[in-house]
C-alpha cells in the first residue's frame, strides 16, 4: 500500500470541499472495501477524508409515510431498524443476507451502494481489465466467467455487481441523495448505476467529487409484504450467483401490484420491469409467474460457464413470488 493523506471531516460541506480540491481524495467511512482494494493496489487514493463523523447516521420517517436513510448509517443498524423490519423487510433481509456481523458492523449505506465488483479479474492489478484499465480487455469474456453476468453485459465487461442491498433498493424505488461543491441533488437509483456498454470503467451517475448522504424509499403498502432471497455457494458470507427482490400484492388471487429487481446477474441491480409487465393484472399463480421470469430473461445472453443462471433465476423468481403469494392468502 503506498502513502496516503488522511483528513477527518467536520461537516458535509467541509467534506465535499476536500475532494473538490483534491482529485486523488476518496471517501472513507466503514472502508470494508475500499481498504481492501488499497492493498491490492487497486484503489491508490492519494488522501482519504473519513466522513463517519458526520450526522449521516439516522434511519428517519418523513412526511408522506416514506423513509430517510443516512449514509454512515451501518448495515447492521439498518437492518435492525424497526421502520425497515415493518415497512420494507425485503431491504433488511437483503443487508442481512451479505457479509459477515463483523463487516455489517462496519459498513454503510453510502459505500454498499459504491462498492466495486469482485470479478476476479478486476482485482489483480497486474492483468487487464477494462473497468480498472480502459482499453486493457476484459479476459472473463473467455476465461472464468461461471459467476459474471448473463443481462446488460457487453464485450467490453461482463462483471456483475456486488451489492445485495441495492438489489432491494432498485426493487423498492429507492432514491439516492447526495451533495457537490454546487449544492445537493438526488437521483432514482434506477439511474445511479450506469449501463455497461463501452465504458465500464464509469459505474455511477454521480456527479465528480459527491458525497452520498443518503437514500429515501417511499412510502408503499405493496413494500410491506416483499422479500428478498439469495443464491450462493456457501451458507453465508458469500456473494450471490443470483438473487430476487420481489414485493407482492395480490387481491381476489389477481396481481394487482408488483414490483421486482434481480441481483448478480448484471452490472448494476437489474429491475425486472419486463416482468412487471407481464405479471401485473395476471392470476397470481406459478403458472404466471414462470411467464414473467422468461420474459424478463428472453435478453439474457449466457457466457460459457454461467448459461445455469438463466435457469437459476427462472426457478428463483417462481419461488419468491409463490410464497409472497401465498403469504398474501393467510
Amino acid at each position: 500500500m503506498r502513502e496516503f493523506g488522511y483528513r477527518r471531516a467536520e461537516d458535509v460541506p467541509g467534506a465535499v470541499a476536500l475532494l473538490d480540491s483534491d482529485p486523488q481524495a476518496r471517501y472513507l467511512a466503514g472502508g470494508t472495501n475500499l481498504v481492501d482494494l488499497m492493498k491490492t493496489g487497486v484503489e491508490r487514493p492519494g488522501r482519504l477524508v473519513d466522513i463517519r463523523g458526520l450526522p449521516l447516521d439516522r434511519v428517519e420517517q418523513v412526511p408522506g409515510g416514506g423513509v430517510r436513510i443516512g449514509a454512515t448509517v451501518t448495515n447492521s443498524d439498518l437492518a435492525a431498524h424497526p421502520l425497515i423490519r415493518t415497512r420494507y423487510p425485503a431491504l433488511a433481509q437483503a443487508v442481512l443476507a451479505g457479509a459477515s456481523g463483523q463487516l455489517r458492523n462496519m459498513a454503510t449505506v453510502g459505500g454498499n451502494l459504491l462498492q466495486r465488483t469482485r470479478c476476479a479479474y478486476f482485482a489483480d492489478a497486474t492483468g487487464p481489465c477494462n473497468k480498472r484499465t480502459p482499453g486493457s480487455g476484459c479476459p472473463a469474456l473467455r476465461g472464468e466467467n461461471r459467476n459474471h453476468a448473463v443481462l446488460g453485459a457487453s464485450s467490453h465487461c461482463v462483471a456483475v455487481h456486488p451489492s445485495d442491498m441495492a438489489v432491494a433498493l432498485a426493487a423498492l424505488d429507492g432514491m439516492v441523495h447526495y451533495e457537490t461543491a454546487q449544492g445537493p441533488g438526488e437521483m432514482p437509483l434506477g439511474w445511479f448505476y450506469l449501463p455497461v456498454r463501452d465504458t465500464p470503467h464509469r459505474e455511477t451517475a454521480l456527479p465528480p467529487g459527491a458525497l452520498i448522504t443518503g437514500v429515501s424509499l417511499p412510502p408503499a403498502a405493496v413494500a410491506a409484504r416483499s422479500r428478498y432471497r439469495k443464491v450462493r455457494e456457501r451458507a453465508s458470507y458469500a456473494f450471490a450467483v443470483g438473487s430476487v427482490a420481489a414485493a407482492l400484492d395480490v387481491r381476489d388471487g389477481v396481481v394487482r401490484e408488483v414490483r421486482m429487481a434481480y441481483g448478480a446477474v448484471a452490472s448494476r441491480p437489474w429491475r425486472a420491469r419486463a416482468a412487471e409487465r407481464v405479471l401485473t393484472g395476471a392470476p397470481a399463480d406459478a403458472e404466471s409467474f414462470a411467464a414473467a421470469a422468461d420474459a424478463e430473461l428472453a435478453s439474457a445472453r449466457p457466457l460459457s460457464q454461467n448459461g445455469f443462471k438463466v435457469t437459476l433465476m427462472r426457478n428463483l423468481t417462481v419461488a419468491v413470488l409463490s410464497e409472497l403469494a401465498e403469504e398474501a392468502t393467510r
